[in-house]
């Protein structure tokens, strides 16, 4: 009988090799990111899409999530506080997804504020978000996806730790933010008003930003501290930074969150994405 087939010596060893050197390479790439992550939006990488998108490469990093108990506009979904642990860099596109790149990639605009391409999508529901992603990984070779709960807060506050990344006055918000008090009832294009400590634009206000996690009141508790997933439900999904029409200025805060049945769809709702960074895959043999 024919003895079964079994690796070299040689091919293990090879392939050992290549799995360090893409475990190296991971570490080496985490360790850039976190050096370039300073305050000037400038040091942090920066890629073009053909549709389009911006997205700027967010470093790896540690952050304290949710509202302080002397927050008096806290809420209980907020709470408790907790250090939460982003264990790889990702790409964050720097404004939500705009009108003309979501007709690029689906094929069709359902906002129903028109008139200028660049602004964001709308009466988009977590589903549509989500198949935006998946048809434009196909079309990319790339993973693209909703940013988690914790990376969107990561990436709000941008290495801040204040109520809103700008500071504590609500009296700037209006520099920031698209909101009741100065939206004349409509989205705007992106990238009008200052951006975060980061480069990302439009983070509070404009439209609320559909996140990958189920909600739950309780997420914070059970919450592990390294990368959260978010709650598995799936009866409502989060959403992040407040909108147009939002009057109360305490909805623009880093830790304020919002829930809504994934199948909603409304004016005031849009998204952004991430993209991920591929790992190497080594080679099962060595070929030589």
């Amino acid at each position: 009988m024919p003895k079964p087939a079994t690796r070299s010596p040689r091919s293990d060893h090879g392939a050992r090799i290549e799995q360090e050197r893409g475990r190296m390479k991971q570490m080496l790439l985490r360790i850039l990111s976190r050096l370039s992550a300073t305050r000037s939006p400038t040091a942090l990488q920066e890629i073009s899409h053909p549709i389009g998108m911006k997205l700027v490469l967010l470093p790896a990093g540690e952050f304290l999530m949710g509202s302080p108990v002397d927050d008096p506009d806290a809420r209980l979904d907020e709470q408790p506080q907790h250090q939460v642990q982003i264990s790889q860099p990702f790409y964050l596109s720097v404004t939500p997804v705009t009108q003309a790149q979501y007709q690029q990639v689906i094929g069709e605009n359902p906002s129903h504020f028109r008139g200028d391409p660049q602004r964001p999508v709308e009466c988009v529901s977590w589903e549509d978000a989500i198949a935006f992603c998946r048809r434009l990984s196909e079309q990319e070779a790339q993973t693209y996806r909703l940013p988690t709960e914790a990376e969107w807060e990561y990436a709000c506050r941008a290495d801040t730790t204040t109520r809103y990344s700008f500071g504590k006055d609500p009296a700037e918000l209006g520099d920031h933010a698209w909101y009741r008090a100065n939206s004349a009832g409509t989205t705007h294009p992106v990238t009008r008003k200052k951006p975060n400590p980061w480069g990302l634009h439009d983070m509070l206000g404009n439209v609320w930003e559909w996140c990958a996690d189920g909600y739950s009141v309780d997420a914070y508790a059970r919450s592990p501290a390294e990368d959260p997933p978010g709650s598995d439900s799936t009866t409502a999904r989060v959403l992040r930074g407040g909108c147009w029409r939002d009057r109360q200025v305490d909805r623009f805060r880093c830790a304020a969150r919002l829930a809504l049945p994934p199948i909603f769809r409304f004016d005031y709702r849009g998204f952004r994405v991430v993209r991920t960074l591929e790992p190497e895959t080594p080679p099962d043999d060595d070929p030589s």
